[in-house]
């Protein structure tokens, strides 16, 4: 019998080349570290369900749903209208929207998680996402748990305009509802974190820690340089300047997360209040 020719196809997402030393990484290997570069140690953009995977006891999580339905109240449209570009993100991403948010145990405490999702539309927050944080923290006050929030984003989604800047006082409610009820708020901040989202709940957890090199900013340090006319200071805006000056409480690889995460939680659940 003839053999069977090996098919030579190679899958289009099976290598990830790092953006910071350009190194060519296996998908699956990627998997294996978190999504950080084996090579230079860069934290690379990670799914929600691959963060709650090594975050989550076991990986276990209920999802908690929110209302996520598509509203184009502008009628927006550039190259592709705003309708194609977030149905073709929902399809894409694998998320309901830009937020997953989960509950579970995190290392024997429960936890509520609401992860952000960079490739739905560059984490960019609109009424959906502000509805997302506001189940999360209705969440935590009905089940008194403490709440992490995951970011990972470019600021609040252009497309639905002023719309999204009104949904940033309710994320901000939401964050003040869980310390109202005297339960932790953490933060998370991946890279990248910028505009209405660092403006607003990335900045309002009782503890803020960050990843590895993560530009955590408002407006970009190019936007800046342009703006004052003057050479910035090497790695301004970067998570670890940010450190030295103050602004975060600690930067923490991946693969420590969960440990640290629990451990802040545990102190927190003690003083909080």
């Amino acid at each position: 019998f003839p053999r069977k020719k090996k098919s030579l196809d190679i899958a289009e997402n099976a290598w990830i080349k790092c953006p910071q030393c350009q190194t060519m990484l296996y998908s699956s290997d990627l998997e294996k570290t978190l999504f950080v570069c084996a090579n230079c140690g860069e934290h690379l953009q990670i799914h929600p369900r691959e963060r709650f995977k090594s975050l989550f006891d076991d990986g276990k999580f209920e999802e908690i749903k929110y209302e996520s339905n598509f509203s184009d109240p502008l009628n927006f449209k550039d190259v592709k209208t705003y309708k194609d570009r977030w149905y073709e993100a929902r399809e894409k991403a694998g998320t309901d929207e830009v937020f997953l948010v989960g509950a579970g145990i995190i290392n024997g405490i429960s936890t509520c998680v609401a992860c952000m999702n960079w490739s739905f539309l560059g984490g960019s927050v609109g009424q959906a996402g502000a509805e997302a944080l506001v189940k999360a923290a209705e969440h935590c006050v009905t089940n008194n748990v403490p709440l992490l929030v995951i970011a990972c984003s470019g600021g609040m989604r252009m497309q639905t305009s002023m719309l999204s800047l009104q949904a940033l006082p309710k994320t901000t409610i939401a964050i003040q509802m869980v310390k109202d009820a005297g339960l932790p708020v953490i933060t998370l901040l991946s890279n990248p974190v910028s505009g209405g989202t660092m403006a607003s709940f990335a900045s309002l957890g009782h503890i803020t820690i960050a990843e590895p090199n993560a530009l955590i900013c408002f407006a970009g340090p190019r936007v800046i340089k342009n703006t004052v006319g003057e050479t910035l200071p090497e790695g301004f805006q970067r998570s670890e300047y940010l450190l030295k000056h103050g602004f975060l409480d600690s930067i923490v690889h991946r693969s420590d997360v969960k440990a640290k995460v629990s451990q802040i939680i545990s102190l927190l659940l003690k003083r909080v209040a």
